[in-house]
Parts: C-alpha cells; sequence; structure tokens
C-alpha cells in the first residue's frame, strides 16, 4: 500500500495497566475504561483495528484482588469482577462507582443493558424515527461495552485481515455520567475527528437532476442575485454518462462524463471555483469499471485484462491491487480536472470477498486517505460504517422521506450521534422524496440545517420537488433567504468549533445531558441540544397553530439567563417552556456571556479567507471567554499549530468587554480588520472605548437595547477595551408591545384581543395580576401559553 494509505495509530497499550491468564488478559486503559479480552489459545492482539487504533494511554493506578476463581479489579471509577473463563453474564459484570444516589445497577456481559444509544447507518426511506444503534454512554448503569470481537486488524502495510474466530475482546467504558470525558477518551482509543475544511461549514446545493452546465451555471447566477450563498455543488450522478448500451448493464456506476450534458468538464469545475465553489461529485462504485469508461483502458491493463475484449473490471474491494487501481486510474484523473472530493453512495449491503469486510467502511477508509495525499485537509461523504466512522466526516444520512415525521426526527437523530462520536452528520436538509409538499414545513427544515453540522438541501428529480426559495410563498421564501445568509454568517463561529471538535474532543451538537447529566429535564427534551459552547438549539418541527401564526416548540432552559438569537428576548432558567415561534424564528438561545463570532462576507468566495470585518455579539449576565481560532482553512498544518487565535473576554461584574491582540502566525490573518461589537440587551447607551489604551471617539451607536460599538483598520496586534457604566444591567424585555405584535398578527376574535391587552396594560408592573386575568378567560390553552411566555420570560422587578 502507498504510504499515504496507511493511517497512524498506536495500538500498544502500556504493559503495567495489563492482568494476563491464560485465556485472558485485561487492559485498564483509564480509570473508567478497561479492555477485556479472552483467547481459547491464549494469543491476544495488539494490532488496531477497523474501530480502535491508539490503547497508549498512561499508566493507571488500581487494586487487583485475586483468588483462583475470581478476579477483582478497582479503581475510583469502577468495579470488575471476573470468573477468569469465557466471558458469560454471570462470570463478568461491573459496577460504575459514584453513581448519583449510591445507584449500583450491574452491567453483565451479554445482557440486554440500558443504552442512550448512538445512530443508524441510513435513514433511507424512514418516514420519521428509526432504531439507533448503541452508543457508549449510560444512564442508569453507567456502563457501556464497546464490543470489537469481530472487526478486522490493520495491517503495517496499511491493509485489513480477518481475526482470529472464537476470540471475545471489548472495551467496557464504565464513566456514570461523567459523558464528555468518556467521549474524549473514545477518540483518543478510536481516532480524532479531523478538522473540515472551511469551505464545507457553509451551505451545499445538491439535487439529483440532470443539469446541463450552461444550466446549472444560470441556476448558480440567479443565487447569486438573490444574495444566497453555496460554498459546495454537489453533482449527482447525472454528471456520468447513465443512458448506457444494455450489454455493459445499467447506467447506475458510472465514472465517464456525460459531454451532452458538460461538454467540457474542466472548464465547468473552474467557473465554479471561481465562484470559491468547491465540488463534489456522486459514486455508485458496486458495478465496477466497464468497457465503455474512458479509464477502462487503464483500469483493465492494470489488473492483468484484455482491454479490446471489453472484459468488466468488477468492483472487489477487498482486493488491494483493485483499490490502488480505481483510485489512481479511475479517481485521481477526474480530481485533476477540479474535482474536490466524492460522494461515496454505497447501498450495496456489507458483504464482499473477505469474511467480515464491510465495502462502506473500506471506501470511507481509504477514501479518506487518499484525499489528503497532496497535502490538503481530507474529506469525504459517506454512510456510516460503524463505530469508528467519525474519522472519516462528512456522512450522508440518505434519502430521507419529505414529511413531518422525518424533520421531527432529526434532531434527536443528530445529537445523539454524539454519543458514538459521530459529530458531522449531513441530512437531505427538505426532505429528498416522496412525502408532500408543504411550504411550512420546508422552511423549518432550512433552519434546522443552519443549526446542524452541515447544512446540504437536496431534492429528487421530480420537477415538483426543486429546493429553490423562490418555489415558494414570499413569507417562506423571505425566511429561507435570511436563514441560509446566516449560515453564511455564522462561519467564524462554527470554525471555532470546528477546532474544538478536533482538539478538544466536543462535537458542534450536544445533548443537553453532555453538560446536566443529574437533572431529569436534561433527559426529556429530545430535540434541543447545544449548538456549540454558546448556543442551544430548539428547532421548530411541528405546524404552526391554527389563526395564531405561531408554531409551539417544548423547551428546558437550565439555570441562568438565555437570550434569544432573534427577538433577543431575556428568559430565567431553570424551568421548562412552552416557547410560540412565527415562520422566521426559531427557539436558539444564547447562554448569558455568550461570546458569537459573525461575519457580513458571506459570499461563497469569502468562505476560502479570514474576514475583513466581523462582527462579535455579546450576550449580559455572567463572565465568559470565547478564542475566536483561524487558520489557512484548508490545508493540515492545524495539526502542527499553524494558527492564530484571538482571545475575547467579558467582565460582567466589571462591565468590560476585551479583545486580546491575536497570537499565533499573524501572517493567517488580514492586516487591518473592522470590528463591530454587539453588546446585546444591555441597559447602557454609551460606552468608553479603548484601542490600545487610547479612547476612540464617535464609534458609539445605540438602537433599543443594543449598544454598538465599530472600529476600522484594527491590527491583530492591537486590544480593544470596551467599559460599560457600572449601573448597567440587563435590559427588561418590552412585554407590554410584545403582547401587542403578538395579538396583532394572531387571526383571532377582536373582543379577546382587547381584553388581552387592556389587561396587559392594566398590570405592566403586577404580572400575577394579568396571569390570574388570563386563566379567567375563555380563550385557548394556546393562546393563554403565548401571552404567558411573553409575560413569564423575565421576572425582572
Amino acid at each position: 500500500m502507498k504510504k499515504y494509505l496507511k493511517i497512524d495509530a498506536y495500538p500498544q497499550a502500556c504493559p503495567e495497566n495489563m492482568i494476563q491468564g491464560e485465556h485472558y488478559r485485561i487492559t485498564v486503559l483509564t480509570k473508567s475504561l478497561v479492555r477485556l479480552e479472552y483467547s481459547p489459545d491464549g494469543i491476544f492482539t495488539d494490532a488496531p483495528t477497523q474501530t480502535v487504533l491508539n490503547r497508549n494511554f498512561p499508566q493507571v493506578s488500581f487494586e487487583v484482588r485475586e483468588t483462583p476463581e475470581e478476579l477483582e479489579i478497582r479503581t475510583e471509577y469502577f468495579q470488575l469482577n471476573y470468573d477468569k473463563k469465557e466471558f458469560t453474564s454471570h462470570g463478568l459484570s461491573c459496577y460504575a462507582l459514584g453513581m448519583p444516589g449510591g445507584n449500583r445497577n450491574a452491567w453483565r456481559y451479554g445482557a440486554k443493558n440500558e443504552n442512550l444509544k448512538g445512530t443508524a447507518r441510513t435513514l433511507d426511506n424512514v418516514n420519521g424515527a428509526c432504531e439507533l444503534e448503541d452508543g457508549i454512554l449510560s444512564l442508569w448503569c453507567g456502563c457501556v461495552a464497546l464490543d470489537d470481537s469481530r472487526t478486522l486488524t490493520i495491517r503495517e502495510d496499511g491493509w485489513v485481515e480477518p481475526r482470529k474466530k472464537g476470540i471475545q475482546d471489548l472495551y467496557l467504558f464504565a464513566y456514570g455520567h461523567r459523558y464528555l470525558e468518556a467521549l474524549k477518551d473514545f477518540y483518543h482509543l478510536c481516532g480524532e475527528t479531523p478538522m473540515l475544511p472551511r469551505f464545507a461549514l457553509g451551505n451545499w446545493w445538491s439535487r439529483y437532476y440532470k443539469y446541463t452546465e450552461e444550466s446549472y451555471m444560470e441556476l448558480m447566477e440567479r443565487f447569486d442575485q438573490e444574495q444566497i450563498p453555496f460554498s459546495v455543488a454537489v453533482i449527482d450522478m447525472d454528471w456520468h454518462l447513465v443512458d448506457i448500451d444494455p450489454k455493459y448493464g445499467t447506467g447506475w456506476t458510472g465514472y465517464t462524463w456525460n459531454r451532452e450534458f458538460f461538454p467540457d468538464p474542466e472548464r465547468f469545475l473552474k467557473k465554479l471555483h471561481d465562484r470559491g465553489m468547491k465540488t463534489t461529485l456522486n459514486l455508485h462504485p458496486a458495478d465496477g469499471i466497464r468497457g465503455f469508461e474512458d479509464c477502462y483502458p487503464q483500469m483493465a491493463e492494470a489488473m492483468g485484462l484484455d482491454p479490446e475484449k471489453e472484459e468488466p473490471v468488477n468492483f472487489d474491494i477487498a482486493n488491494p491491487d483493485f483499490l490502488e487501481a480505481y483510485l489512481e486510474k479511475t479517481l485521481h484523473p477526474l480530481e485533476e480536472e477540479g474535482v474536490d472530493f466524492w460522494w461515496v453512495d454505497w447501498q450495496q449491503g456489507t458483504n464482499s470477498k473477505m469474511e467480515g469486510l464491510d465495502p462502506l467502511w473500506m471506501l470511507n477508509h481509504y477514501h479518506f486517505l487518499d484525499s489528503a495525499r497532496n497535502g490538503k485537509r481530507p474529506m469525504t461523504f459517506s454512510r456510516y460504517a460503524g463505530p469508528g466512522s467519525h474519522r472519516y466526516p462528512v456522512g450522508f444520512s440518505g434519502d430521507t422521506l419529505i414529511t413531518w415525521e422525518s424533520l421531527d426526527f432529526q434532531p434527536y437523530f443528530t445529537s445523539t450521534a454524539s454519543n458514538i462520536g459521530y459529530g458531522w452528520w449531513s441530512h437531505d436538509i427538505g426532505g429528498h422524496m416522496l412525502g408532500y409538499k408543504n411550504d411550512e414545513m420546508e422552511a423549518r427544515w432550512y433552519q434546522f440545517g443552519v443549526f446542524s453540522p452541515i447544512n446540504r438541501l437536496h431534492s429528487s428529480s421530480s420537477e415538483f420537488n426543486g429546493k429553490e426559495p423562490w418555489r415558494f410563498k414570499k413569507e417562506v421564501h423571505d425566511t429561507m433567504c435570511e436563514f441560509l445568509r446566516l449560515r453564511h454568517r455564522l462561519l467564524p463561529y462554527l470554525y471555532t468549533m470546528n477546532h474544538r471538535a478536533w482538539a478538544e474532543g466536543e462535537p458542534i451538537c450536544q445533548p443537553m445531558y453532555y453538560a446536566y447529566p443529574e437533572n431529569w429535564d436534561a433527559y426529556g427534551r429530545k430535540n434541543e441540544y447545544f449548538f456549540g459552547s454558546e448556543l442551544i438549539a430548539a428547532p421548530v418541527t411541528t405546524a404552526r397553530i391554527e389563526n395564531l401564526n405561531v408554531a409551539k416548540t417544548k423547551v428546558w432552559l437550565p439555570e441562568g439567563l438565555w437570550f434569544d438569537f432573534f427577538t433577543d428576548t431575556v428568559y430565567q432558567g431553570g424551568r421548562n417552556q412552552n416557547m410560540y415561534r412565527s415562520i422566521d424564528q426559531i427557539p436558539v438561545l444564547a447562554k448569558a456571556g455568550a461570546i458569537l463570532p459573525m461575519t457580513d462576507e458571506i459570499r461563497a468566495i469569502d468562505t476560502e479567507k479570514n474576514p475583513e470585518e466581523l462582527t462579535v455579539r455579546v450576550y449580559p449576565g455572567a463572565d465568559n471567554s470565547f478564542t475566536l481560532y483561524e487558520d489557512d482553512n484548508i490545508t493540515e498544518g492545524y495539526r502542527q499549530g499553524i494558527c492564530a487565535v484571538t482571545e475575547m473576554n467579558l467582565n460582567w461584574q466589571e462591565k468590560t468587554f476585551t479583545i486580546k491582540p491575536s497570537a499565533g502566525d499573524l501572517t493567517l490573518l488580514p492586516e487591518q480588520r473592522t470590528w463591530k461589537i454587539e453588546l446585546h440587551k444591555v441597559t447602557a447607551e454609551e460606552a468608553v472605548v479603548l484601542v490600545n489604551q487610547t479612547e476612540q471617539k464617535d464609534c458609539c451607536t445605540h438602537n433599543g437595547t443594543t449598544l454598538t460599538i465599530t472600529l476600522a483598520d484594527i491590527r491583530p496586534e492591537d486590544t480593544i477595551e470596551i467599559r460599560l457604566p457600572q449601573n448597567t444591567q440587563v435590559a427588561a424585555n418590552p412585554v407590554q408591545q410584545q403582547i401587542f405584535d403578538f395579538l396583532n398578527q394572531a387571526e383571532i376574535d377582536f373582543i379577546a384581543k382587547e381584553k388581552i391587552y387592556q389587561a396587559a396594560r392594566h398590570a405592566q408592573e403586577t404580572p400575577e395580576l394579568l396571569l390570574s386575568e388570563l386563566q379567567s378567560m375563555e380563550i385557548t390553552p394556546d393562546l393563554s401559553g403565548a401571552i404567558q411566555e411573553i409575560i413569564c420570560a423575565y421576572l425582572k422587578r
């Protein structure tokens, strides 16, 4: 195998962490992670596997108590009991120590143990929910086993081979409710999640459709005219020849450009590159390379076939000669024309000519490694192939049905995948096929897409099923466009979270129970999740309430203050709250003290560079710091620390906000920047602004409860300090105006509107009286609930 097709691995465990008998070996990798092996012949595996790469954890302190019949191993976090025989439910058990309330629910080998779940291979043809595979986290017993017994091992030359039969090889995660710690050790064990190139975090345009070069570029021009940014062009299978001579079979698999549609592929790809867009082409590799393909002569010769006979080169992923020829003779020439990465659309099952070898895993593994051969940041786009697949982002979740049920499942599906380390799912945003047309549903799906790891619009070839915003009614069109622009405005934040996922082992979407494992409410709102370090998202996944023109979403707010990203409404946390949102909003809440770097440079061409203009949203109420991360956006230099970081600090007690001088490789940054700092929801109407201790004049503007400071020509070496008046507080919500605005748009009885608004005016300072009045009125529960949300959001005296 070529050197670049060998994955880095450190499979040898610390010998001092091992306890070995005649047929068993136990390796305590951390105080909560233990490897359990049983081998009938007493020979054990130290090679990396498809799932596990690194066992090089430091030496661990643990206690061993042993009798001829039993072994007990204990750390501060677990107690393991083993009868020294082949693993059974009565002979191998473990307790996670320190569980809340002294809970001691035992994990037993082979028993059906409770699990917080992980993810699934595909959502193909799924309407609503599907069964998820297990993750590495447990709520009740605190222990989960990752079974590595049937994976293949990876040889030193980079190829794979089956294991001996009859062995047992488990990794027991006994972390209790220390979920993030478990996840970080999982990443060490199974390999890190690499950083994505910056362009991958923008909007992707994808459609199964017979585009031509002309029609595709006309579409891109229309997007430009409407100021709708896309950074990735996904070209589905009609890029290649599809209507082929039946003697070759079907046109499902192909590697030869359809020059009727794309007469000059290099020209087409260059046009996209000139716009700042990267391109991925769809592959269905199952039918191999056949005689009509441009690359067939080279492939046939590489595989020892006579090109004149046109014998097919069968797809044989278990053959290293085929794999290398497939990459070098078939794909590399297309990449030289300008293809940036591949969409590997494997749908043909898990069998190959090597026992236990899943073709999908092989395609993911070697496509990803191959894409790094020229020094660029590797990326592929394919389905999930089991634990360890997080090493090969981005994930393609499959052909989803266009229904509310499918939308309603995807937020939970996305955040729960973090329980197996799979943090970069890409869904068919808007749904792919079948289902029905519903403009409101499409808008809500776009909104979820913007607050998900990857935002890729996709649809089938039906002429009625396009995802272009101008196909929808005006309010939906406007919402779609604004959210697609918002995705690109969020790129500085998203890219920093991209680095955090690699450097700190924290996926961008995390279930609420990661941060609040002992609060039952954190487990009860499945469609609510942390979106990076600063935000909570709870996408709307149900239709609007008739006549009220808002949709209801149930949200749990942890303790503290939370600020609506779209309206600046402040909420007091520590409770569950029904939130009612119009078509242009969803519940996205910034924590107290949140610092959100954004940009107005949203064109596709802007995704390749670090912005010259930055907007930083700052929310009051608590101290916080945020370090903006930037690098060259495309190479592997981040692994060597080639980057620039800019630390920002909010000291709420002192009422100061500071942007420190950037550190690292400053050549990666613009020589000068314009900074716009937006201090949201504050009572202050002015501030003292210093750059390098020199006071700046005429740089503050005030609008409502947002104080904006604009500073031009700021160098990376400069220090910015903003001093608010000491009496600055969190601004109150304009409750009476919010009630009026809600009632004004609601399509309900005028008398009901008058009664509610009159009560609101009379009880401005006594919300308890207004709540009492609402209870006595004959109005619907949702109308009452929407008003109560406004009244009770932040009861500031």
